[in-house]
């Protein structure tokens, strides 16, 4: 593949699975201003192994582009990927992809 057609695939999502194996989705609403999030989470460089409870952990900072909140999500999960806790800090709502797409009233 030349380098253009690569660089094409990374910055649009390439085909699907070719790329997004390794990709778990965020959907977060901010909920001072109401803005919707979708963050692309790589599961190599920001999923970590949780030592205390076992299986894995993500920790991440996430900030609006239009109020600029700071919100603070932790996910655990299991060995086998499932999620088993979710909790997010500061003025937000976890979203599902279909309460993503869907217009804002």
């Amino acid at each position: 593949m030349s380098f253009l057609k690569r660089l094409s695939s990374m910055l649009t999502g390439g085909a699907p699975g070719e790329r997004d194996r390794d990709a778990f989705w965020l959907y977060v609403r901010c909920d001072r201003c109401g803005e919707k999030l979708r963050l692309r989470v790589d599961r190599k460089f920001e999923i970590h192994p949780d030592y205390d409870q076992g299986g894995y952990v993500l920790r991440k900072e996430i900030m609006d582009g239009r109020c600029f909140q700071l919100m603070y999500a932790e996910i655990h999960f299991d060995p086998a990927w499932n999620i088993t806790s979710r909790d997010l800090h500061g003025e937000g709502t976890f979203l599902t992809p279909e309460e993503f797409a869907t217009p804002a009233p």
